[in-house]
């Protein structure tokens, strides 16, 4: 059986390394992105089971300027694609104006975590998200978390229809 992947898109590469970390960990293959035009074609190209999507990007200053990423026109271009537009997409951010929250969400994420954040939390997320049951330990065997961490985390899924506070 093929592990379900989730792509990582971020431009912080030391929070993409210690995500990449915990969910591989946990037996997910990991897709990776730093921008929106590897979003795109890495959801398009490898049909991702989760999407894990910053709000924010610099600048396209090394690519001649092209189009102007953010997370909002990410989660567009995906929806508009056959091949994309049913993966769930769950934002990490560290913008704090609980109005981007309430963007995101109406605009379909299924997720909103605020940076810094527990990796056991958004892991816990991930595994609900995508139907899994939190497989058991094994003996001596724990994934690493280098990415950051602090701070609470809510999680909305439409699935499941609840909300669920991570401390």
């Amino acid at each position: 059986m093929n592990p379900k992947r989730v792509l990582i898109v971020d431009d912080n590469a030391v929070l993409v390394r210690g995500l990449s970390n915990v969910l591989k960990g946990a037996g997910y293959e990991v897709l990776e992105a730093e921008d929106g035009a590897g979003a795109v074609s890495t959801a398009r190209r490898e049909r991702p089971n989760l999407v894990l999507l910053d709000l924010s990007f610099p600048p396209d200053v090394a690519h001649g300027g092209g189009v102007a990423w953010d997370g909002f026109l990410i989660m567009t271009w995906l929806g508009r694609m056959e091949e994309a537009k049913d993966i769930p997409i769950a934002i990490i951010s560290a913008n704090e104006d609980p109005r981007l929250k309430e963007r995101a969400l109406k605009a379909g994420a299924v997720a909103y975590f605020q940076k810094p954040f527990e990796p056991e939390d958004l892991l816990k997320a991930v595994r609900q998200i995508l139907g899994d049951s939190e497989p058991e330990p094994a003996a001596g065997a724990e994934a690493e978390a280098g990415a950051e961490t602090a701070s609470a985390a809510e999680t909305t899924t439409p699935e499941a229809g609840a909300t669920c506070q991570a401390n």
